[in-house]
This record gives C-alpha cells, structure tokens and sequence, in this order.
C-alpha cells in the first residue's frame, strides 16, 4: 500500500468525528515470553489501517477542529545501543513516506502534546480504538490509555472508534483487492505443494515445512495466520495446532491456512487424501460440501444479510447431506457442521467480527466455509474459499487453487 491508502484512511476517519474530538490510535507493545525472550511484535491492525507503521510503542493521534484538522504520529526515537541488539528504528522521513503524515515527533512527546491539545482546545471527547476482545489479550493498548486518560482527565468522554473503522473496513477498496488476489496466489502455490508431495507415513510438521518453504520464495516469512494442518482424526479439532501426527493409508490431509500479502490476509481450506484417491464415502461428503459451495457462490449477491450466509449454507448443505442418506432430519445438522459458515477477511483472518450483521455490499471479502465431521466414519474435513461481492453478485478469488476430486486428484498423480 503507498501512504496515500492510509492519508485517505485517516481522512475519512476524521470526516466521521466532530469538531473538537481528538482520536488515539496506540501500535502496541512487545509481549514477553520468557526470560528476556520477547515474542515477534504483532502491531494493532486499526494502526495499520491508519498509518502502515508496524513498530513498536507508536502513537497516532488525530484532531477535528472547526474547519481544519491536526494529525500527529509518535514513533520511538533513535537509541544506538537498542538498535544495535533489536533492529533498526524507523526514522521520521520513512514515517513520513510510509504514512503520508507530515508533523512527526518522538514517542516521549506524546503526554504532554496530548495535555496541551486537551488544554487549548477544550477537548471533552476522545475516541479510543477498544476492540470487543480486548479483554483476551494480554496487550495494554486502548484499556491502558483508557486508564491513564480517566485519572488524568476526570470526566473526559471516552467514545469508541471501532465502530467507524469496522464500517471503513468492510468495504476493500481495489489496492486491497489486488493484494488479497496475489495473496491467493501465494496461498495456491503452498496448498499445490503440500499436495504434490502428500503421501502415507508423512508427517503433519512435514506437511508445514512444504508450505512454509513454498511461501518463502514468494518473501512471505511467516503465513497470515497460524496454519491448522491436520491428518485423519485430528481433522476433528477445529483449530488443531499440534503438527506432530503422521498421515495413515486412507487418511484425509485437512489444511486450514493463508498467507499475508501487503497486510491482506487470505484464508483458504482444502482437504485431500494422503495417498490420492478418495474413498467412495469421502467422495460422497466432499462432493456435498463443494455443491454447497458452489451453490452459494451462485446465488452471493450485493444485499443479501450476512447472517443470512451462515443459514442458507447449512439449509442446503443438510439438503445434499439428506439426499446422500447421512443427515435426515436438520435437526441433527449440528452432529454434522459444528461451526459457522462465513466470516470476513482482510487486515485480520476474522476481520471486524463485530460486523456480521451488515448486509452484503461490493468490495466486501469473505469466507464460505462448509465443514463436514462424520465421526462415525472417522471423516472430517471442511472446504472454504473467499468470496469478493461483485456490483452484480461475487467472484470467487481463490478458485484456481484446486477444488475439486478430479483436480486435486489430477495434481497428486501428474
């Protein structure tokens, strides 16, 4: 993204504010692991979204006033004996290239420019970026100045930015879409990889490495998020993390993974056979879930309710479950879908949760997600791919990455 995403990002942020409100956006701070062993900094993606400055302990804050706006980024300043141990520190010129802010200053600044804004201008509302989650990470961010702004300003008006940024989100704009499409291509070189060297006796961890080494020759280090790749009956725990089981004669390989391209994160399922050939009864649930999800893929439109999406995917899924003799009532659906049908992608992998009740509208990215568990059958696997709404209905951006039993078959046996 070049800073002109993020200067109009902050614009039609500010247009969102009144005149005399002030909004902080905190990146984040190092999390520590262990010992004086920190884990990668992970900056907060609304900062991002705002700034494209991923370092540490960086501030921004943006000012509405009566027919003009202020807006001011904090970042850390030089420190040679840091640097020389941690990496070199982002210089206020690249801040400025990068964000398109021009009045740059050092992080130990920030308290008092934040007192004499409040001072000058008689500030009483401040938008603060406090996220639903926030309780589950442990991460000071908008809770901690949430804190320090009430005990050093009583009765300032703490308001919350999120839902502003949620509705700026939804709606990628097309720089977006084109890093979500490379992005997809990153994603289908790492799944074909997996693919072409699957076999019996491999191991879950070496299913991983194939992947990682495929997103490494693209420069993508590390995958969007991480990467659920599972065999036989690890396939039933959704968000399996272990990497340690081997793939048996018969068994599904099941790989819930994405890759993050220009901060734009796919996320893409996939399931095949170690040995490349689909039994007869894997044939016949994976032939439910991808008419199911062809089906909603022909009928995905501009206006259709979100939470719309989640209910027609099990009404037809039950239907194809129905008619291949495994699911005959919809009351026992859940024995056999035991999660959501679709989520929003973007800066996250489950971008703005808060925003499922929004009607479908183009330029919005999400998940189509059919899961199907047999236990009794020892089967469980789940197809997903991501869907951009179109102006008339949807594309499905990640439908070159092989999908059906004839293709995923065709490139296991070439």
């Amino acid at each position: 993204m070049d800073a002109l995403f993020y200067t109009e990002n902050r614009r039609t942020f500010m247009e969102q504010m009144e005149p005399g409100e002030l909004a902080v956006f905190l990146s984040g701070e190092l999390l520590r692991k262990s010992a004086d062993d920190d884990y990668p900094f992970y900056a907060n993606r609304n900062f991002v979204y705002l700034t494209g400055i991923e370092q540490k302990d960086s501030i921004l804050m943006l000012y509405k006033g009566e027919g003009a706006a202020e807006e001011k980024l904090f970042i850390l300043a030089p420190d040679a004996f840091e640097e020389r141990w941690n990496g070199v520190r982002i210089k206020p010129d690249e801040a400025e290239r990068r964000s398109g802010i021009k009045n740059i200053a050092y992080f130990a600044e920030w308290q008092s420019y934040l007192a004499e804004m409040i001072r000058k201008n008689d500030i009483r509302h401040i938008f603060l970026d406090i996220d639903h989650k926030e309780g589950r990470r442990n991460w000071h961010g908008a809770d901690w100045m949430r804190q320090y702004i009430e005990n050093g300003y009583p009765g300032m008006d703490i308001k919350n930015s999120l839902p502003i940024l949620k509705k700026m989100r939804l709606i990628k704009k097309p720089c977006e879409i084109e890093a979500l499409k490379q992005a997809e291509r990153i994603t289908k070189a790492g799944i074909v990889a997996m693919m072409e060297h699957s076999r019996p006796g491999m191991y879950e961890y070496q299913y991983k490495a194939e992947y990682d080494y495929a997103l490494a020759q693209y420069g993508v280090l590390e995958p969007g998020f991480s990467s659920i790749i599972s065999a036989g009956q690890n396939n039933f725990c959704i968000h399996y993390d272990g990497y340690r089981g081997q793939a048996q004669e018969g068994d599904l390989i099941l790989n819930d993974v994405g890759v993050r391209w220009d901060y734009l994160v796919t996320d893409v399922s996939r399931a095949w056979p170690c040995n490349g050939r689909y039994t007869e009864r894997q044939k016949l649930l994976y032939e439910c879930a991808y008419r199911t999800s062809q089906h909603m893929f022909g009928i995905l439109k501009p206006g259709m309710p979100m939470l719309d999406v989640d209910r027609l995917i099990k009404e037809y899924n039950f239907e194809q479950l129905k008619e291949a003799g495994v699911c005959a009532s919809f009351d026992e659906i859940g024995t056999y879908m035991w999660h959501g049908g679709a989520h929003h992608i973007g800066f996250d992998v489950h971008d703005m949760v808060a925003a499922r009740e929004a009607a479908l509208a183009p330029g919005m990215v999400f998940c189509v997600d059919i899961g199907i568990y047999h236990e009794e059958w020892g089967i469980g696997f789940r197809l997903e791919d991501n869907c951009l709404i179109t102006e008339n209905g949807c594309e499905n951006l990640s439908a070159d990455i092989p999908r059906t039993i004839e293709d995923i078959e065709a490139v296991m046996n070439k």
